[in-house]
């Protein structure tokens, strides 16, 4: 008999789909082992065939903290939202969302499909009151001393009016103090220049709705930033729409994989390059894990009445293992209350304000 994922002293359960990622359940099992392996306090609810699980489960030697919920159904990456909403509630990633929406797990954890598990995510766990769009947040390598600077909106919605961008800034200052730890974390909001003047009229209201409301919700807005300032450490929190947070991640991540492939050929072209490499060795490895993708993995999914983390669909062992760990973090900090708490608060700082519109309202 499998035990329970909560059995033991203080443990967070995470709920975790073991299907729809590209590399397997294998490897999201091979993430969980390397993950638990540094945390003693994380326990999970596993989800998928409980046939091909299990086996998987012993092997890596969590069975003592793993419960398998049997989920036969797979939700495929060419499957669209609309169709796994009518359709997929035998699925893994169905399962998954619905374990936190059962308040049995504190987040949930997955690879599969982005558009579906964030109709899923809305759908059964429903959005925070006054939040009028969720975003996904990642976590962008930085020159600031935590390392990492959050940015948001990557890929929700391609939309975004001032309302949306002021809850953005909410919830993106939520998650630096959350995820990096940061006090009073630094708001900057993308623009094609730093000159008030400039951009898209939504932008310039926004940009007044942020600097107005910033000092109340106890974080610093630094006015417009630009794609450079990513990652600067002039901000914490990045501010944008879908549709160009999605462009500049994908972007950056191909960047960083470009350079690690020039840095290998450059090494590899001579006898002396690879005595060189060979000398460079420990200062190499130190910037590849810096940039290497994988130790970033893993998108939240915020403005939902529970936490969803979404891993990169392609992520290995260690990318898995990332998402998790980032999982229980938010998890061990109460994140999603303390989202819900600001936007709250700030729906009163505008009524208090004599504002027409509340966050999420009509623009």
């Amino acid at each position: 008999m499998t035990p329970t994922a909560g059995s033991g002293p203080d443990r967070v359960v995470l709920s975790v789909d073991a299907m729809g990622g590209d590399k397997g359940a294998a490897a999201v099992v091979a993430g969980m082992a390397k993950a638990a392996d540094k945390n003693r306090g994380v326990a999970f609810i596993l989800h998928g065939p409980a046939s091909e699980l299990r086996p998987l489960i012993d092997r890596a030697g969590l069975s003592d903290r793993t419960e398998i919920r049997d989920a036969p159904g797979i939700v495929a990456m060419t499957d669209k939202p609309s169709q796994v909403l009518r359709k997929g509630k035998d699925t893994s990633m169905w399962s998954c969302v619905e374990a936190v929406r059962a308040g049995e797990a504190s987040v949930a954890v997955s690879c599969g499909n982005t558009g579906a598990l964030m109709a899923i995510s809305t759908i059964r766990l429903r959005r925070i009151e006054g939040v009028n769009r969720p975003a996904i947040a990642c976590l962008w390598p930085s020159r600031n001393a935590g390392g990492f600077n959050v940015m948001l909106d990557v890929g929700a919605d391609i939309r975004a009016d001032q309302d949306d961008l002021l809850q953005y800034a909410l919830m993106g200052a939520s998650y630096a103090k959350a995820g990096l730890g940061l006090d009073r974390p630094r708001v900057g909001l993308l623009n094609v220049g730093t000159e008030e003047h400039k951009g898209r009229a939504e932008l310039k209201v926004a940009h007044d709705l942020i600097a107005r409301i910033a000092p109340r919700a106890n974080f610093d807005f630094v006015g417009f930033v630009e794609g450079g300032d990513i990652p600067s450490d002039r901000v914490d929190v990045i501010v944008t729409d879908g549709f160009t947070g999605n462009v500049a991640l994908k972007t950056g991540e191909g960047t960083a994989t470009l350079i690690r492939d020039l840095l290998g050929q450059a090494f590899r072209y001579s006898s002396l390059s690879r005595l060189a490499a060979v000398l460079a060795l420990t200062s190499l490895r130190r910037l590849q894990k810096r940039i290497d993708p994988r130790q970033v993995n893993g998108g939240v999914f915020l403005g939902l009445s529970g936490t969803v983390v979404k891993s990169h669909g392609s992520a290995d062992a260690t990318g898995i293992s990332a998402a998790i760990k980032l999982a229980f973090r938010l998890a061990e900090s109460g994140f999603n209350d303390r989202v819900a708490a600001r936007v709250a608060a700030a729906n009163a700082m505008r009524a208090e304000d004599g504002s027409d519109n509340r966050i999420g309202g009509a623009a």
